[in-house]
């Protein structure tokens, strides 16, 4: 009889806890995370030309995504402390929206994965553009957070998208 999921931070007892890694070995590590930010089109005209006043949002934005996804486990309470090989947070301008799309990808050998740094340097990236632009426009929109693809570890290789 196969055994019903359950939720690994749960204990027996109702209680959460940390999952305990120690034992797994350690494997190559990657996820990717998707999310979108949408505006009016005057927004996106001087977001495109550059023209807000606190500066160069999209630079702005991906730095903020990495140094979010370096302190994940600060902000996420039961997530692990990970060495993060790689971190890159893009971010395209999408007119036929008009808005942002930000994709972030991560990467460790580590014995836990990294889904929880991508997602989080997406929201963060997300949360910086709208800071920037909220002084324009107070409809911004941040949308359809998402993990699109997860690599290695014991559940295998997810591709969502």
């Amino acid at each position: 009889m196969a055994q019903e999921p359950r939720l690994t931070h749960v204990a027996q007892d109702g209680s959460v806890h940390m999952v305990d890694v120690g034992a797994k070995e350690p494997t190559e590590r990657v996820a990717v995370a998707r999310g979108e930010v949408h505006m009016q089109p005057e927004t996106f005209a001087l977001l495109r030309q550059g023209a807000l006043k606190k500066g160069d949002v999209l630079t702005t934005a991906q730095l903020a995504g990495i140094q979010a996804a370096k302190r994940t486990w600060e902000l996420i309470p039961l997530c692990h402390p990970l060495p993060l090989t790689h971190i890159d947070v893009g971010l395209q301008l999408r007119p036929e929206w008009p808005g942002v799309e930000i994709t972030a990808t991560v990467r460790t050998r580590a014995r836990t994965g990294v889904e929880m740094e991508a997602l989080t340097a997406v929201a963060v990236a997300a949360l910086t553009v709208y800071d920037m632009l909220k002084a324009v426009e107070k409809s911004v929109r941040i949308t359809n957070i998402r993990l699109v693809e997860k690599r290695g570890g014991k559940s295998g290789d997810v591709r969502l998208e």
